[in-house]
């Protein structure tokens, strides 16, 4: 497995612990995928928004679970029992269970899913609270000026 030693980081910066554990995760993801299915895409829609869709072919609705915690987005597909009477001469449509896990950047919300022409497709939305927006300061007057205490000065 590949390891980054990311202490140099971690020596100027504070508050990325959770950027390398992401990381990490990131790396060690390909191990615990289920060989690619099911395929999805990833699309920048805008600035701040993205979809994401995957092929679920053959699932519907209610065989289909959404969940998003603690910044990951699980997607989950199991299907009904099949009719194991069935003879197939060529069984080549996957109905099998699947989870597909995403991790979101802070801020970024799902808004919405729809199942059509078997594509699941999922909204999200990057929603920067106010209060971390940038904002201007203005420089006003000397009357917004802090006066220094006259203990500081020599008599």
């Amino acid at each position: 497995m590949n390891t980054i030693d990311l202490t140099p980081l971690y020596r100027s910066t504070i508050g990325f612990d959770r950027f390398g554990t992401l990381l990490n995760s990131a790396l060690g993801a390909e191990k615990n995928t289920s060989g690619g299915y099911p395929p999805y895409n990833i699309e920048v829609v805008s600035d701040d928004r993205y979809a994401i869709t995957v092929a679920v072919a053959g699932f519907e609705e209610s065989d289909i679970d959404i969940q998003v915690e603690n910044g990951t987005l699980t997607i989950q597909g199991k299907q009904a029992e099949a009719n194991k009477d069935a003879r197939y001469l060529h069984q080549g449509i996957a109905n099998r269970a699947f989870e597909r896990k995403f991790t979101l950047a802070d801020h970024v919300e799902v808004t919405g899913a729809q199942l059509r022409n078997g594509l699941l497709t999922l909204n999200l939305v990057r929603e920067v609270p106010e209060a971390m927006k940038p904002r201007k300061i203005s420089i006003n007057g000397s009357e917004n000026v802090l006066e220094h205490s006259g203990k500081e000065k020599a008599a």
